[in-house]
């Protein structure tokens, strides 16, 4: 038929990674140790473990928790090392942090785990716009872990990108 339109993007070898495909789904929670502090500026030990032995952590099950202090209290790192020791059995995934750690932690581990193999001399185009929060460091990671590996690694989408990456023949 002439003039046909034709979509040259779903013909061509591209292989596009959204980043929001890889977004782990799971209630995402700060446990705040602003609340256990004694007058809200210091942890008292004794009083401290007591509140951890007396507090649900059956609330955590399967959640995604990020462990920090929302005062400028000064925390000693053990403090939040008792809390991860409870938080254990039940977390999902912890950190030490606010959620945006959390959202890069996360995404650390799948980017490190992820299989490249598709990839390899493959053309590939990093999609840039998602709904859910993917951290900028997960597109550090990415380009880095796909560099040597993809044939040429672009950013955006397929009729607009920015070409980053080109192996070097």
């Amino acid at each position: 038929m002439e003039g046909e339109i034709v979509n040259r993007v779903a013909k061509s070898p591209l292989i596009t990674i959204d980043l929001e495909d890889y977004y782990p789904a799971g209630e995402r929670v700060i446990l705040d140790l602003k609340e256990w502090l004694w007058q809200g500026l210091v942890i008292r030990e004794k009083d401290f473990r007591q509140a951890v032995k007396d507090h649900s952590w059956s609330d955590y099950e399967g959640k995604f928790v990020a462990i920090y202090c929302s005062s400028d209290a000064v925390v000693p790192t053990w403090a939040y090392m008792l809390l991860a020791v409870h938080l254990k059995p039940y977390a999902r995934h912890m950190v030490f942090g606010d959620l945006s750690a959390l959202e890069t932690s996360l995404y650390q581990d799948i980017l490190n785990n992820l299989d490249l193999s598709r990839f390899k001399d493959q053309p590939v185009i990093i999609k840039g716009c998602s709904n859910k929060p993917v951290p900028g460091n997960a597109y550090i990671q990415l380009i880095s872990r796909l560099e040597g590996v993809a044939r040429s690694i672009q950013f955006g989408e397929a009729c607009s990108s920015v070409p980053l990456y080109k192996k070097k023949k």
